[in-house]
Formats: structure tokens, sequence, C-alpha cells
């Protein structure tokens, strides 16, 4: 018991220090004076008729939108006939190559189709705002290379909400609040895949799309790369200008985002490990010794910090309710999810399996800069 309570100490230590860096953090995104222009928005679409319209009517009604492409990445429902229909330009994707994950392959094709000086990709599920791209480029113009922005969640109902928190405060435990004033190092870097914002010459020829190509955690492999490879990455938060309804229900957001949640091909095992301690020690244990009646005075710490941590997430949600506050209680549940996709990862998305190699553990980073070299075949032509 000794061995252990001196664990959780350390790990408390660990969450600590991380969470005292939202002392220290970026203003979050704000709509210049100055509108811009000329800005591309790209949004890779598959089977994702039942949610686009909102994401298209706003984009397509924001006049920094100079184009807005949508790439439809062999969608069998009628994406491209609505996404034609309220006003985009629709490129029809080419077939999925060998070693690519389909949504870095529709972005590929979608930063070649732009013409635009400044990309901004969105997410189907995302509910942008009037004035969100002007504060991406005015973000960009003040020297990140990469802008990712964190949104506003949409949550239906308390149970949604709860477990939508558990598995939010998971990431700040692993990473800290977002938009931390001094940068991380590249093998700790994070970002938001279904808002980004960069400058498309520079991300033709970096085809940053192609050197994590095979990832499922596209975003944060994204980022990594590019941050080891001298980009500026900024994660900054952009609650007033958008919100992501993410999930239709309780069981799907149990499904898709916890198995994605540990980030296990972006990162190296013992790190993950660790990850996987610091949410076991840290968060979990403390409820169940709760629920048993027998807490330590460490355990209660770590829940009024918890506690704490709930009120700086309030910002997080377009509606925050009773879910917000019950989530602590579901943090075992999340604690046994993400361990469940570490040892066995998911192999299958939007419909498609892709080979173990895609879930593979992430390389170390030398190793990895040298697997990330892209193909000379196509690498600028999209197609």
């Amino acid at each position: 018991m000794r061995i252990l309570g001196l664990a959780q100490a350390a790990a408390a230590a660990v969450v600590a220090a991380r969470l005292a860096r939202g002392r220290r953090r970026l203003p979050p995104l704000a709509v210049p004076d100055r509108p811009a222009g000329g800005v591309s928005v790209v949004i890779p679409a598959r089977d994702e008729e039942h949610r686009i319209g909102p994401c298209l009517r706003a984009v397509l009604a924001d006049p920094a939108a100079a184009e807005v492409i949508v790439v439809d990445d062999g969608s069998r429902d009628g994406t491209a006939e609505l996404a034609a229909a309220l006003g985009a330009r629709v490129v029809r994707g080419a077939p999925l190559p060998d070693g690519w994950v389909g949504k870095q392959w529709a972005l590929r094709q979608g930063v070649a189709a732009a013409r635009g000086a400044i990309v901004v990709t969105l997410d189907a599920d995302t509910r942008p705002r009037p004035g969100l791209l002007s504060a991406l480029a005015a973000a960009l113009e003040a020297g990140p290379d990469l802008v990712s922005a964190g949104p506003r969640f949409v949550c239906d109902g308390p149970v949604e909400q709860a477990l939508h928190a558990a598995f939010l405060a998971t990431l700040v435990h692993r990473f800290g609040p977002i938009g931390p004033a001094v940068p991380p190092p590249p093998h700790r870097t994070v970002a938001n895949g279904q808002c980004l914002a960069f400058r498309r010459g520079r991300m033709l020829a970096e085809d940053g799309f192609a050197r994590v190509r095979d990832r499922l955690t596209d975003d944060v492999a994204l980022a990594r790369c590019l941050a080891a490879r001298g980009w500026r990455v900024a994660f900054l938060d952009a609650g007033g200008l958008l919100e992501v309804d993410m999930h239709a229900s309780a069981a799907e957001l149990w499904r898709e985002w916890g198995r994605s949640l540990p980030l296990r091909d972006v990162t190296p095992p013992l790190r993950q490990a660790a990850d996987l301690a610091v949410l076991w020690l840290a968060a979990a244990l403390p409820v169940l010794r709760l629920a048993a009646g027998r807490p330590t005075r460490l355990d209660l710490a770590l829940l009024a910090a918890r506690c704490l941590l709930n009120a700086a997430l309030r910002g997080s949600y377009a509606r925050p309710g009773a879910g917000l506050w019950l989530s602590p209680l579901l943090d075992p549940a999340a604690a046994v999810r993400l361990t469940a996709a570490t040892l066995r990862p998911p192999r299958t998305w939007r419909g498609r399996r892709y080979p173990p190699a895609v879930t593979r553990p992430a390389r170390r980073p030398a190793a990895a800069a040298r697997r990330a070299r892209p193909a000379r075949t196509g690498a600028r032509s999209g197609t």
C-alpha cells in the first residue's frame, strides 16, 4: 500500500504541474477589427448528409470565405448533392490509395484544389460562427504556422455530457489546458483536427498530410510531425466562435471518441503507459475509494481539484448542466475505455477497415521522422 501511495502522490504532482499551466494561457481567438478575405475552406466529408448542412450554411455566408470546397470521400449517401445544392464546390475524391487513411487523403486533395493563400479545414459536424475565419487568419498573421481551434461542445442530455466531460478531463490530465503560453515539446503537442488553419503554400511544400497518411489520430500526428520540423503550432480556445456536435448519443460517444482518445498511434508505449498510470492513480482511484467509503486525504484533495477542473471546463460546453458536475463519477469508466482502446486498438473508421500498421504505437522521434518522408508519386497533385 505504501508503494501505491507513493505512486499516487507522484501522479498527483504531475497533474498539479499540468493544471498549473492554465494560469498562463494565450488569449482565445477573437474577431479582428478588419475582416480577412480570400480564405479557402476545405471540408472532408464521407456520408455526412445528415449533419453537414449547418456547417456549410455558416461558412458560405461568411464574407471571409473566398471558396468552400467539400471533398466527397466516397460517400454512399447524398452528401455531394447536398453540398453542391447549397453552393459549395464539390471535389470528388479519388480512390483511396494503399497506406492512406481516408481523412488525410481527402484533405490533401482539398488543399491541392484550393486557391486561397490561407486554408481552414473544418469537420462536417462543426458549427462555425461569424468571424471565425477572420480570427483564424489573424492568428496566423501573429506568428504561428498551424493554428488549431478548441470549440464548445454540444451534448444531448446529462449522460452524454457527463461522459464527454470525463473523456475531456483525461486530455487535460495528460496535456494540460489548451493555449499554453510556452509551447510543449513536439512529442507532447496536441491539436484539434475539427478546425485547422495554415498557409496553403507551405502545407503544399511540406506535403504534411502525406507525412501522416497512415495515422488514425491524424490531427495530433500532423501537429507533432510539423512541430518536429520547425513549424510553430498553436492550439487556441475558440469557444466563442465554434461549436461542435460530435455524437448523437452517449453510446456513440463511448464507441467513437473513446477509441481515439488514447492517442496510441502517435504515442510511444512507455509514454502511453505513463499517461494511463496518471489517469488511474489521479482520476479513477479517488472515485473508487470514495465509493468504497475509504478515501484518503490525497484522494479528497484530488477530487477537489477535479471539481475545480469542472468549473474551468464549463466554458467548453454550449449548455453546461448537471452532467458536467457529475462527470467525475465516470472517471473510472473513462480510464477503462482508454485502457481497452490502448490494448485493443480500433482498425475501422467511417466504414473502412485499416491494416494493423495503422494502429501500431508511435516510434521514437528519429525513426518516425524517417518513416514520415512522403512518397514521391503524386506528391503535389492531390490525385
